[in-house]
């Protein structure tokens, strides 16, 4: 191999040399490489994982944010609706109770109305009655004729008159 300008003992001192050299390169360099681009690799797919999974909770928490906000709105309509209606309710109850105090204070006014009225009647009657009897009275004691019997009705009605007027 002389001939071909190959030195055999240098050949396979060369060929150890890079066996001993790509053994240690390998040892030294590969493999602790490897294992960190390994590691690394690892740790970005476990890091994408989780922030798929962050995501995805991160949806689904929104999700649960809305729902429970539409729920919420929900309520509070109900609850905006509820009230209006109650307020409603007491405002007829109101309405009523006053309609039924304003009807029982004019039933008692009517009354006392009709109390006074007949009082009043009761009163003139009374008065009236007293008045035939003083001009009736007086008539018997006189007889007298059509004119005079005029006069005398006269002065007992102008009588009662300035009587009922000091009253």
């Amino acid at each position: 191999m002389d001939a071909l300008g190959i030195n055999l003992p240098g050949l396979v001192t060369q060929l150890v040399s890079f066996a001993i050299l790509f053994a240690v390169l390998w040892m030294l360099l590969y493999k602790p490489i490897s294992k960190a681009m390994g590691d690394r690799s690892k740790k970005i797919q476990d890091s994408l994982e989780a922030a798929d999974k962050a995501q995805a909770e991160a949806n689904s928490s929104r999700e649960a944010m809305e729902k429970q906000i539409a729920d919420s709105r929900a309520e509070g309509q109900k609850m905006i609706a509820n009230a209006k209606d109650i307020a409603d309710r007491f405002k007829e109850e109101e309405l009523a109770k006053a309609r039924e105090e304003i009807k029982a204070e004019k039933q008692r006014a009517e009354a006392d109305i009709q109390r006074e009225r007949d009082a009043a009647i009761d009163g003139l009657r009374r008065e009236f009655a007293s008045i035939v009897v003083d001009a009736a009275e007086k008539i018997v004691e006189k007889s007298l004729d059509q004119s005079k019997h005029k006069d005398l009705i006269d002065k007992v009605l102008e009588e009662s008159s300035t009587l009922g007027e000091d009253n």
